[in-house]
């Protein structure tokens, strides 16, 4: 193999880690996490609320604690969930390589001069 195809194929390779690590990086995201979590709690905190007992809002001197807490966490699941929509986590940019023609520093070593005249 030439040492073309090898650098081919390692670009290759290069660029199919940085779409998947695009993807970890969206899927992975914390807010995205949270606001799933809270969500999944509030909805159940919450059904606890609305089927909660007289014994049960007598033990909290009559506030449905678990209702408020519920709707709470909801609302908090949400924010974070539509902060995610609103938004997006940016995918990070690999550096570009050098440019060998732009400034830099000419062959006798002169900064900031290409070596053209």
């Amino acid at each position: 193999m030439s040492d073309h195809q090898h650098e081919s194929d390692y670009q290759s390779q290069v660029e199919q880690l940085e779409r998947e690590s695009a993807t970890a990086a969206r899927l992975f995201d914390v807010r995205r996490i949270i606001g799933g979590l809270f969500v999944v709690y509030g909805v159940i905190v919450t059904i606890a609320g609305l089927t909660a007992t007289e014994a049960d809002l007598k033990k909290a001197q009559d506030i449905n604690i678990n209702l408020w807490t519920g709707l709470g966490m909801l609302a908090l699941g949400v924010f974070f969930l539509v902060w995610l929509k609103l938004r997006p986590t940016a995918v990070p940019t690999p550096p570009l390589p050098a440019d060998p023609d732009g400034p830099g520093e000419d062959p006798a070593g002169e900064p900031g001069t290409s070596g053209r005249g």
